[in-house]
């Protein structure tokens, strides 16, 4: 069986459009449709539902998907092992792509130091970096999409991934130099009477803010979330209010005096999981890359 109807047939079960499997595979859509009925009549059986907003697997499809990816993993990694052979790399160096996600903090704050790391000391590693929050990071990892990703969760309840802590972000409230509340001890009393301006919904420590703000008494607080840590930044510096993000995406405002602390209630810092797929085998380049996160961004590394 040709395994270039398996990649089709996965990429259009995890996407429901023709059009989407086919831009993702940089194929012409009739190319996908013709793949797709050709796999159809190999396994004599239908794989598909076409439906006016989309394709959707049948019975049998969803029965199938899980042994088609099951296939490819195989052929991954036999490729590896035939690279791996003969020698194929300068000096046998490991080779490959990996699909990193991560949240908007880590992405700016972290990782460019990583991949600037591993393209001096493996240039035959090609990091493709995505921005997810948690749930898109996870159904891409479960989708094949992603190889690895990084959350920053207390915890990961999913049987089907595999999540190790490897360092650990502290958390810290700012405000613009010249607010009230600059560089001063606030309680939640004196916090529920601010503007916040925070991540969007699903970043675990801006909900978990926002369910501590609004469990107070009197008026609910006023809340506003962004999908860019950065327009939070630039609400908070322009005096509008106050804001709780990672330490290291303000470390730069902090010390040109852009933005201030405030000594606000306590809060944890969050822990940077990595994580894959429980199923899935780990290419050498996806192992490179997750030594090269847990050397870098480990607890203790200087």
């Amino acid at each position: 069986m040709d395994t270039r109807l398996l990649r089709t047939f996965v990429a259009l079960a995890r996407t429901g459009s023709f059009t989407s499997a086919a831009t993702e595979l940089h194929l012409a859509q009739s190319t996908v449709t013709v793949q797709i009925r050709s796999l159809e009549r190999e396994l004599g059986t239908r794989l598909f539902d076409r439906l006016p907003a989309g394709t959707t697997p049948t019975p049998s499809g969803r029965r199938l998907l899980e042994e088609a990816e099951r296939v490819l993993d195989a052929e991954a990694r036999l490729r590896a092992a035939a690279a791996a052979g003969n020698g194929e790399g300068a000096d046998g160096a490991v080779e490959g792509q990996v699909a990193l996600g991560a949240g908007e903090s880590l992405c700016s704050s972290h990782l460019p130091r990583v991949i600037a790391s591993l393209r001096r000391t493996h240039p035959g590693v090609d990091v493709h970096l995505h921005t997810a929050d948690t749930a898109t990071a996870m159904e891409g990892l479960r989708s094949g999409r992603l190889d690895l990703v990084l959350l920053l969760e207390p915890e990961i309840d999913a049987a089907d991934l595999v999540t190790r802590p490897i360092a650990h972000e502290p958390l810290v409230y700012v405000a613009a130099p010249g607010h009230r509340l600059a560089g001063r001890e606030a309680g939640w009393a004196e916090l529920a009477g601010e503007s916040f301006f925070v991540h969007e919904e699903g970043c675990s420590y801006s909900d978990r803010l926002a369910r501590s703000l609004l469990a107070l008494p009197g008026p609910p607080p006023r809340l506003t979330r962004f999908g860019s840590i950065e327009a939070a930044r630039a609400c908070v510096a322009a005096g509008l209010g106050l804001t709780l993000l990672p330490e290291a995406t303000v470390e730069r405002q902090l010390r040109d005096g852009l933005l201030a602390r405030v000594d606000g209630p306590a809060v944890p810092p969050v822990p940077v999981q990595l994580t894959r797929h429980r199923r899935r085998w780990t290419s050498p380049a996806a192992q490179l890359v997750a030594d090269e996160l847990t050397r870098l961004l480990g607890d203790g590394d200087g």
